[in-house]
């Protein structure tokens, strides 16, 4: 029987509960208008922010062969010229947007179009195959200087240009992660097909294409129908990144209404770089929090059976700081999970020499390396690139084998540039002799355009681009160490 006592403790549940439903409506109406009226500041929207191109979806991927993966890629090409470049208002025609086909860094004019995915051959017999996956908003630019290396030591090097990619940023807006995934699938095939089944298969991914990279390898320990690589290289790779990402699909709930479709987007900036989109949706953010979510589940389930054995060698190359990926989620969900299997963590520490850094550099900026790092014995081999001293610019390599305890060092007759802090996320896969990103790029190729040695000085608000954009660095000086890592890994392939 009910008393009285329970009666009334009952409806003062209820009228909490109703309290606090009506708190979290008033809460949830109250971040949406901030939402909705912040999506309306800034500049407007413009065609390559509207309209979305036709691709090939996860299941016709996992259908299609080179060839035809190829002339789809083609067919979305014709589209975006056709929907966007001919179609350009007044405005829009200028020569810093790469959408206009008589500008300098209009991509369709260049002999080749790195947008595109890509296969290069080597001279003779193939050794191996590698695969090569770009980074989120990326081009299949981005890996080509190691796709060159590759194909220089006797790989078949194939690049794929993965979907919503290379076109315009609205493409981002409607595509999944599987897209991406089915892709990867399918330039392994290719890379197979043409190299043959008895020789190496490498796979090198870039930022989401890290993340991609080792995705499929976990898939290959599951299904026999995918050939399993030898090797993975990962560059700036995406394990994990900031929790932000896991909300970010909120931030595009005004664009369900016509009047508020900026708010669809977490950045809407001009297009000047040919080979990666300034723009980026929100789908963009969420697609990634998904990737990585669905990858650090897949690794942990494949570590606690014991399936992580199977995994190939990883040689990892990562900035210890990196604004766009986590740094410590490399070390944490990755490589703290990998049996002892001849895998290798290359770590960039920050310039301690840097006159820059006295009183300068957050000091948690400072100590990341012994944050994140875990003490030895480890199960991978460890590499630092580091200052040979705290007062010198010059670098040395401080390796820790797998297992043990001690260090030894071996300067490398490299160095920091003067006023170079630190690497970036972005500059790993870049010699300071990259046309577009260089620091001091080759004057044989052009781009229209050169990022990498812009180094303006004058009064804030007159640039059309954040200076954020343009302090970044975006070539490494340390390539050169990178480039000899990998010819390595191929002869001991």
């Amino acid at each position: 029987m009910v008393t009285f006592a329970q009666m009334t403790m009952a409806a003062r549940l209820v009228r909490i509960l109703k309290r606090l439903l009506l708190l979290l409506v008033v809460v949830a109406a109250s971040l949406f208008g901030v939402r909705a009226y912040e999506s309306q500041r800034g500049v407007p929207l413009q065609l390559w922010h509207t309209y979305v191109p036709h691709e090939l979806t996860a299941a016709q991927i996992d259908k299609s062969d080179w060839v035809s993966w190829l002339a789809a890629e083609d067919a979305t090409f014709r589209e975006v010229r056709a929907e966007v470049v001919d179609k350009l208002d007044e405005a829009s025609r200028t020569v810093s947007n790469r959408y206009f086909a008589g500008s300098p860094i209009y991509p369709g004019k260049f002999v080749h179009d790195w947008n595109r995915s890509y296969v290069l051959e080597p001279d003779g017999p193939a050794v191996g195959a590698v695969v090569l996956l770009h980074g989120l908003t990326d081009a299949p630019y981005s890996l080509r200087h190691v796709a060159r290396l590759y194909r220089d030591h006797g790989f078949v090097a194939v690049g794929v240009r993965l979907p919503a990619h290379g076109t315009v940023p609205a493409a981002l807006t409607d595509v999944e992660w599987e897209d991406w995934d089915a892709a990867a699938r399918l330039a392994v095939r290719e890379a197979r097909r043409r190299a043959g089944p008895s020789v190496p298969l490498h796979i090198v991914g870039f930022s989401n294409g890290g993340a991609l990279a080792v995705e499929y390898a976990l898939e290959a320990l599951d299904d026999d129908r995918l050939a399993r690589p030898d090797r993975l290289i990962l560059i700036s790779p995406m394990i994990g990144i900031t929790a932000f990402a896991r909300f970010a699909g909120l931030a595009a709930l005004p664009a369900m209404f016509p009047a508020f479709a900026k708010a669809a987007w977490l950045g809407i900036l001009p297009e000047f770089n040919p080979f990666k989109y300034n723009s980026f949706p929100v789908n963009g953010a969420r697609q990634s929090h998904r990737l990585t979510r669905t990858l650090q589940e897949r690794l942990s389930a494949t570590a606690r059976d014991g399936r992580l054995q199977r995994m190939p060698p990883i040689l990892t190359f990562q900035s210890v700081v990196d604004f766009t990926v986590s740094t410590r989620a490399v070390i944490s969900s990755l490589y703290g999970l990998l049996p002892p299997n001849g895998s290798e963590l290359v770590l960039f520490d920050l310039n301690r020499a840097a006159k820059i850094s006295s009183g300068l550099l957050r000091s948690a900026s400072e100590t990341v390396l012994t944050r994140i790092l875990p003490d030895p014995p480890r199960n991978y081999r460890t590499t630092v690139i580091a200052n040979v001293t705290d007062d010198r610019q010059d670098v040395a390599e401080r390796v820790t084998e797998a297992g043990a305890t001690t260090q030894r060092t071996r300067p490398l007759g490299l160095a920091f540039p003067p006023g170079l802090f630190s690497l970036s996320h972005v500059a790993l896969p870049f010699p300071t002799s990259d046309a577009l990103y260089g620091l001091e790029p080759d004057e044989e190729e052009s781009f229209g355009v050169n990022l990498g040695a812009i180094a303006p000085r004058g009064e804030r608000g007159v640039l059309i681009v954040d200076l954020d954009a343009l302090v970044r660095v975006s070539s490494n000086p340390f390539f050169p160490y990178v480039a000899d890592r990998l010819v390595q890994g191929m002869a001991n392939r």
